[in-house]
């Protein structure tokens, strides 16, 4: 006790001006946005590389569930080709020409490196950034499902935004259906999410899929997401619905990174009026 007493005693003067440093660093970055943002990057870059240096450790392990993935993800690829949809591919990207839902998207595959499933607001960082053309509000889907959206990016990192986030509202609808809702998540279950906003009318039975609506710039249309497993009809004008998720939100790896390229023409044109 009396070597601590000494110790405090002999360095109070540096340790003060450490504290001053540290409220000082605070409030810069609390206050000034440039600060701020150049800090979250910085922090972004740091703990994606230490991120990808634990994925890779435990990558080893997991080959077996990752090649199951990439069969499914080569059929899916196969269904499209029998539809006509042309796919080009270039390195690591895929630009698939859709004849169907008349739009062009890019898709970048990348790598799940830390995941977050169990809190409130949950969070994932994919090992693609800045550097390799990934941008905010981007789609992060798999061969099962959509999975989040780019929320804050670094030059060779991004993080994203989960479907298990509070936060998070994506348009869905009931398969081969014009009814249509809003996707969020009550923050129980990782397992389920919920369907609100459905049209009592709805022809809603368990076991209905439920995908992407396309009605917002980031998801394309027809992504799967998962099957209603509970109805919960009430006396409102509208129902919710409990949805299972094709993807097991706790066991993530390789996923795509899905580009808009008629996101800012879009968005222009909506902003227009305003």
């Amino acid at each position: 006790m009396q070597q601590l007493i000494y110790f405090f005693q002999k360095f109070k003067y540096f340790l003060f001006f450490l504290l001053l440093q540290l409220i000082a660093l605070i409030l810069t970055f609390n206050n000034l946005n440039f600060h701020k943002s150049k800090f979250v990057n910085s922090a972004n870059s740091v703990t994606g590389g230490l991120y990808s240096k634990a994925s890779n450790i435990s990558e080893y392990w997991n080959l077996k569930p990752e090649n199951k993935l990439l069969s499914e993800e080569n059929n899916r690829l196969k269904n499209l080709l029998e539809k006509n949809i042309s796919i080009s591919f270039n390195s690591d990207s895929t630009v698939i020409d859709s004849l169907i839902y008349k739009q062009r998207y890019t898709y970048t595959s990348a790598k799940i490196i830390n995941n977050n499933y169990s809190k409130q607001f949950n969070f994932l960082t994919i090992n693609k950034g800045k550097n390799q053309g990934i941008g905010r509000e981007m789609a992060i889907i798999n061969s099962k499902g959509i999975i989040g959206f780019t929320d804050n990016i670094s030059n060779n990192y991004a993080r994203v935004q989960s479907i298990l986030n509070k936060n998070s509202t994506i348009n869905a609808r009931l398969k081969h259906s014009n009814y249509f809702g809003t996707l969020g998540w009550d923050g129980k279950d990782y397992n389920i999410v919920q369907l609100s906003d459905i049209p009592r009318q709805a022809p809603l039975k368990v076991g209905d899929t439920i995908e992407t609506g396309g009605k917002s710039t980031i998801f394309p249309e027809g992504i799967l997401i998962g099957t209603i497993s509970k109805i919960n009809k009430g006396n409102s004008a509208d129902n919710k619905v409990d949805v299972t998720l094709f993807n097991d939100m706790s066991n993530l790896g390789y996923i795509y990174v899905v580009k808009n390229l008629h996101k800012d023409e879009i968005k222009l044109l909506e902003t227009q009026n305003e």
